[in-house]
């Protein structure tokens, strides 16, 4: 009996054998991916060389490995649509990280195609395990590996949507790290290609880990309330049935359940409670209809609702005749239902279908010769833009992550070619997307005929012209108003080389002070001391020391061995416990050190009893964040190595500033009767008042001083209770 036998037990091993073969057959049965003979043997071939490179590796969860690369091939193959040389690299996309397999066992195995897409996968697997400067560079080659084979991305999906539904067996900050990294970068990937279901899962699972409370609270509250939806979507689609056979129409009717993130987004949005999100239910008319008569038929459907319900005209969504850039095709129409509710009707061909819920992926079955699809000309881009940049910034990141949810506009060119470009995007934004020369030389513009200014935010419809001059040069004060990444980029990259005939001093003034503390000149010395200024680039290192802005006997607190930099606060995984008044604690297995001193943070003006962390900013401070608050994703995610967790440990006789926003119907003596309670009954010190009415409604915004989130809570209760009073909520952002 081997040691595996004498750990786990003969029979646990058997039957982890039979799981892992029915998991096998599980992901061969016929689905979305047809798959022939030869597939179905490279497949299997695939399968067999994972099981043996993984054998004895097993999971936190304790299970064999080799199910994570099955179900990752399952996601792949029946949730997103991939054929079989994605099924193959599903399958084998770990080996090459994680064993003795090499990149060239791949090639020689399986071919060129395969190892190509292993290759893009491994890289991938480094994105956010090295330090933050190293993060951008490498996400910078995950956009332009998708850029040259889309599968590596989509396979990557796949694999952190099963690390995602495994992430139970993670410990809690370790989860909420992956959490908050899907949720700001993989889920709006996701969003970008179109997959849908892919993406509101893996919002809903990151939800459950940020925020385990409310994620509980709306999952309940829809579960309780699924017969009352079930009973609705019966009574409102019966007549539709009716009236839609009567029009010789072949269709399948069901409702569509808004996400629990969903649900949560626009509660936390608009402040208001679950039961006040009227669209929790959506009605979708998916129709049997040939491609040529897809169109007609989704418009004689529209024409058969509306005839039955009553539209909202300002409601008309129509994503066929101008699909989405990720290449989604709907009508979107709003009716209102017996009840006196409104609801969202979707009406689409199952080919549309198919690709709103596979995205990209289902693209490629009804792509016709010659045809450009939306995320074509988007994935072009991203090309362009990085092969023709040598920006490493961890704006970068967050550029790009806001431009997958960016809406689109068409605007036309002086010979009438129509571009498409994110909304907001300006007369300088258009320049660089026709040509990087002529954004250069831009310096001025026409809009329609009429001269308008360069931050001009341009409109769907608009005819732009460009006038340009040779002597013309990018200004800094564009990257205030430009939008396209392509030219933030261009212009950066200008600024750059300007900047570089200021920095060569501050590189010979900066060797100067490392000397002397004997640190060596190596690049990750370099970028160690860029990030401990807070400093995107090296450039900008030496510019900054050059111009003296830059204090640097703040070299002199680092720990420096053998001519390198040891960071220790990037990677410590100690606890903050933070001591009202200014000052915190630091709790290590090894160590306590005392006397830590933090702020907190105004963006969301933490009080004692909040749920809190703490980041490290740039005077290597830790500020002090709720942990729902605005910025927490940010920098939880990209910037998790300045993230540690932090806890209220005593609440002195201290008072917090908060705000609190009031609303209701207007009544005399109001404002006399609110401010009575707070300072009188409560005892509660009040620095601002102010309210307003309008037709008989009030609105109205205090700023109080409490101890803790209970004073806050006993406020909020008690001023909920006075007549009149409607809505009683915590303004976060305290000036």
């Amino acid at each position: 009996m081997n040691w595996a036998e004498e750990e786990y037990g003969v029979e646990q091993l058997r039957k982890e054998k039979r799981d892992i073969i029915r998991a096998y057959r599980s992901l061969m049965k016929p689905g979305k991916t047809r798959l022939k003979t030869k597939d179905k043997e490279l497949i299997r071939k695939a399968f067999d060389v994972a099981l043996e490179a993984h054998r004895g590796m097993r999971r936190k969860s304790g299970e064999p490995y080799i199910f994570h690369p099955l179900e990752v091939a399952k996601i792949a193959k029946e949730d997103i649509g991939v054929g079989p040389t994605g099924i193959v690299c599903a399958l084998l996309h770990d080996v090459v990280e994680d064993t003795d397999i090499t990149l060239l066992d791949i090639e020689q195995l399986f071919g060129k195609k395969v190892a190509k897409v292993i290759d893009g996968l491994t890289k991938i697997s480094e994105l956010f395990h090295q330090n933050s400067n190293l993060q951008a560079e490498n996400f910078k080659k995950l956009l332009l590996t998708l850029s040259q084979d889309v599968r590596v991305i989509l396979i990557k999906l796949a694999d952190r949507l099963h690390n995602m539904r495994t992430l139970g067996s993670m410990p809690g900050e370790k989860a909420r790290k992956i959490a908050s990294e899907t949720l700001y970068l993989y889920a709006p990937v996701a969003h970008r290609l179109g997959i849908y279901n892919i993406k509101s899962e893996m919002e809903d699972l990151s939800l459950k880990y940020l925020e385990p409370e409310v994620y509980g609270e709306i999952r309940d509250k829809l579960q309780k309330s699924k017969a009352v939806r079930t009973r609705f979507l019966n009574r409102f689609s019966l007549p539709l049935k009716r009236e839609l056979k009567k029009a010789k129409l072949s269709f399948d009717i069901s409702g569509r359940t808004k996400s629990i993130f969903s649900i949560y987004e626009k509660m936390r949005r608009q402040n208001i409670p679950f039961e006040e999100v009227y669209d929790i239910l959506a009605v979708r008319i998916v129709l049997n209809a040939n491609r040529e008569n897809e169109k007609a038929d989704c418009w004689k459907a529209y024409s058969t609702v509306t005839d039955f319900y009553k539209p909202n005209p300002e409601r008309l969504r129509d994503w066929i005749t101008s699909p989405k850039a990720n290449g989604y095709e709907s009508l979107h129409i709003t009716v209102m239902s017996p009840t006196g509710k409104w609801v969202e009707v979707q009406i689409r061909s199952k080919r549309m279908d198919e690709i709103a819920e596979n995205g990209y992926a289902a693209h490629w079955k009804y792509k016709s010769e010659g045809e450009d699809h939306a995320v074509d000309q988007w994935i072009e881009r991203i090309r362009e833009t990085l092969e023709n940049s040598d920006t490493h910034s961890e704006d970068f990141i967050d550029e790009f992550r806001l431009s997958l949810y960016e809406k689109e506009i068409m605007i036309f060119s002086p010979k009438g070619d129509m571009i498409s470009l994110p909304s907001q995007s300006t007369p300088v934004d258009f320049a660089y997307e026709i040509h990087s020369q002529l954004g250069d030389q831009t310096i001025g513009a026409k809009v329609n005929g009429k001269l308008v200014p360069l931050s001009y935010h341009l409109q769907t419809g608009d005819q732009i012209e460009i006038i340009k001059s040779s002597k013309g040069k990018p200004s800094e004060d564009w990257l205030k108003f430009v939008k396209t990444a392509k030219a933030k980029s261009k212009i950066k990259s200008h600024l750059k080389t300007e900047k570089k005939k200021f920095a060569g001093l501050g590189r010979t003034i900066l060797r100067r002070k490392m000397r002397e503390l004997g640190i060596k000149f190596e690049q990750d010395n370099y970028y160690r001391i860029a990030y401990l200024f807070n400093l995107p680039t090296l450039d900008d290192l030496f510019y900054q020391v050059k111009n003296e802005g830059l204090d640097l006997n703040q070299l002199n607190k680092l720990k420096i061995e053998k001519g390198l930099i040891k960071n220790n606060f990037r990677k410590t995984k100690n606890a903050i416990i933070t001591e009202v008044g200014g000052r915190a604690q630091i709790a290590s297995k090894s160590e306590n050190i005392e006397g830590v001193e933090y702020n907190l943070a105004n963006c969301c003006n933490p009080i004692p009893g909040d749920k809190v962390f703490g980041f490290m900013n740039r005077n290597n401070l830790f500020d002090i964040h709720r942990s729902n608050c605005p910025k927490a994703l940010e920098l939880r995610s990209h910037k998790h190595y300045r993230v540690i967790e932090a806890k209220w440990t005593s609440e002195h006789s201290l008072a917090f500033l908060v705000g609190v926003k009031l609303s209701g119907i207007d009544q005399l003596g109001m404002v006399n009767e609110l401010t009575n309670i707070i300072s009188q009954d409560m005892d509660i010190n009040m620095r601002e008042v102010h309210f307003e009415s309008v037709d008989g409604v009030f609105q109205g915004e205090i700023r109080v001083y409490v101890t803790n989130r209970q004073h806050l809570n006993d406020l909020m209760r008690v001023l909920n209770k006075v007549k009149g009073v409607e809505k009683v909520e915590r303004i976060d952002d305290t000036k």
